[in-house]
């Protein structure tokens, strides 16, 4: 069988020809060529979206659909928006209206959560009445008030269960949205999706895809539009760990149906902290973005950008709408500084892409304007989404000999591969375009960045065969488990050689660790008793394991108090020979 290298990308020549033709050996893929994007656009290093010839291609590209139009003439609307007149005219709606229950003429609150409930079960009755279709709602879980967590499942396969998902040899797009109480948008944009995907334009790519669409992740503080949970969680940040039921619901979703691709649609701060610092407001219709996370391979990342995103901007500019690389301002609001994106691997995007899914981001200009721009907002996420299906649709081949080659490649770090431990952005500088609070013109404003496009190392440690684990850790074990992760548990007692963590600063009882508190490694034997836990390494998620295992590691199950000492954890540096079995 003939080796196909992806030319453009020497780092597969020097560093991943092993995996490749392990991958060969081992699967009987050929791993094509890497094509050329469609669309040239590609983001550069600061995070700045370049188009390459954007007149000449937009000639050949057909426009994005417009779905779920309910009437070619916008809705009259009383919406009382946060600034003046002339910001507000620099976002008009868009040239059809969209119809969901929340968007209704004359509607003055969102899409409750019966009315969502009964909208998911009307689809899955609409795919099934076609000959091919096949739909269920599911409920993956419950909030911390109690309300149903659900799940749309739609597919041309024989059920709609995950085996059957998997059997059809399909990629499977799964949706999120509405992990903020206050991103409204989101939601009503994924009500959108599904009707064009059971009864509109959309419903041919399930030919070649299945999709899971979960509309509202946060249905307390959809209620209350809160921007956390119950608790006081933001669920965003909690797929790593998985405090929340929420964050728990969407994990065993992930585990069982085994997603190719999982966008999350969220909306970013249309108002505050950008005023108080720079008298600007933020200008894009979306941010848009892919998984930045250290560890990730760099295969997936290349995915996710030239498959993705890259088209995903294209439709955007096609529709008139702006997009940007995702930012936060810097508390220090005199400084003017913005960190884009985040590096920390508990946020959604990074955590589904240790799970070497391709994982996107897109949220529209919306949090803190209330009702306002409410049919332009739906527009672009659903401009967005459908971008993200139609790719699916179009890379399904290679996305599934894109999936093998990932998993080996993590398999082979094991016992032998540095990973990165800790990693920074890189500080530059660029031009943020705003608008003028006041007059609404443009107002470009010159800052101090840290780009998330050139990370440097800071810190690696060669990854172990895998972790021990004390008996006691089982809520750790349990998280790990919601994940997908293989866990093994010790049937007899058995001696293996390990490195154990020990403080770099002593002090005295149980110790939490910040995510930079120094540990030190000491080689010695590591007495694991029946009952305790072996974790591999070598298996497809290898990258969360180390994340989530390593004590000083951002995030880690330490850190976080899920396992309570140093000593409760060690490295295993050989492949044990004891006597093992996996949890069922």
């Amino acid at each position: 069988m003939t080796l196909k290298t992806p030319g453009p990308w020497p780092f597969l020549r020097r560093a991943g020809l092993a995996s490749l033709m392990l991958l060969a050996g081992c699967t009987s893929i050929d791993l094509a060529p890497w094509p050329s994007p469609v669309r040239e656009l590609a983001i550069d290093r600061a995070g700045d979206v370049q188009t390459k010839s954007v007149t000449a291609q937009l000639a050949t590209l057909s426009p994005v659909p417009v779905m779920g139009a309910a009437s070619v003439t916008p809705a009259p609307t009383a919406e009382s928006r946060p600034y003046s007149s002339a910001v507000a005219a620099r976002f008009p709606a868009p040239d059809r209206v969209y119809d969901t229950p929340g968007l209704s003429r004359g509607r003055s609150t969102w899409t409750s959560q019966a009315e969502l409930t009964a909208w998911l079960h009307e689809q899955a009755r609409q795919a099934e009445r076609t000959a091919s279709g096949q739909a269920a709602v599911l409920t993956i879980g419950r909030s911390q008030e109690g309300l149903p967590i659900e799940a749309l499942v739609l597919t041309s396969g024989a059920g709609t269960d995950a085996a059957s998902l998997k059997a059809t040899g399909r990629p499977t797009v799964m949706l999120l949205a509405q992990q903020h109480g206050d991103a409204p948008a989101s939601a009503e944009a994924l009500l959108v999706v599904a009707r064009e995907l059971t009864q509109g334009e959309l419903r041919p790519l399930l030919s070649r895809i299945n999709v899971l669409i979960v509309p509202r992740a946060n249905p307390d503080g959809a209620a209350k539009a809160a921007h956390l949970t119950n608790n006081g969680f933001d669920m965003a940040l909690d797929h790593l760990v998985l405090e929340t039921p929420e964050a728990q619901a969407i994990a065993k979703l992930a585990r069982d149906y085994q997603p190719t691709v999982v966008l999350d649609a969220q909306e970013y701060p249309a108002v505050g902290d950008f005023v108080d610092a720079s008298s600007g407001l933020p200008k894009s219709d979306a941010w848009v973005s892919y998984a930045t996370t250290p560890n990730l391979p760099e295969f997936l990342t290349k995915a996710a950008d030239e498959w993705f995103l890259q088209p995903l901007v294209s439709a955007l500019t096609i529709q008139g709408l702006s997009s940007e690389w995702p930012y936060s301002i810097s508390t220090a609001k005199k400084a003017k500084t913005i960190a884009w994106a985040n590096l920390q691997p508990n946020n959604s995007v990074n955590a589904n892409a240790l799970k070497n899914h391709i994982s996107l981001t897109v949220a529209s200009r919306g949090v803190g304007l209330e009702r306002a721009h409410s049919q332009r907002r739906v527009h672009t996420q659903v401009t967005a989404i459908t971008s993200v299906l139609k790719s699916t649709a179009e890379r399904a081949s290679e996305l599934a000999q894109l999936k093998p080659y990932l998993d080996l490649e993590v398999i082979d770090q094991a016992c032998q591969k540095d990973r990165v431990m800790e990693a920074q952005a890189t500080p530059t500088r660029r031009t943020l375009q705003l608008l003028d609070a006041n007059s609404g013109a443009d107002k470009p404003v010159t800052i101090e960045t840290q780009s998330v496009h050139l990370l440097r190392t800071v810190r690696t440690r060669v990854s172990p065969c895998g972790y021990w684990l004390k008996a006691n850790a089982t809520q750790a074990v349990e998280r790990l488990r919601l994940h997908g992760i293989q866990v093994m548990q010790v049937k007899d007692v058995a001696a293996l050689l390990g490195d154990i963590y020990q403080a770099a600063v002593p002090v005295a009882g149980t110790l939490n660790l910040a995510a930079t508190a120094p540990v030190e490694l000491l080689r010695g034997v590591v007495d694991a008793p029946a009952g305790s836990y072996y974790v591999p390494l070598n298996q497809a998620l290898g990258n969360m394991v180390f994340v989530a295992l390593e004590p000083d590691s951002p995030n880690s199950y330490f850190s976080q108090a899920l396992i309570d000492e140093l000593s409760s954890v060690a490295r295993v540096m050989s492949q044990p020979a004891a006597n093992l079995r996996e949890l069922p």
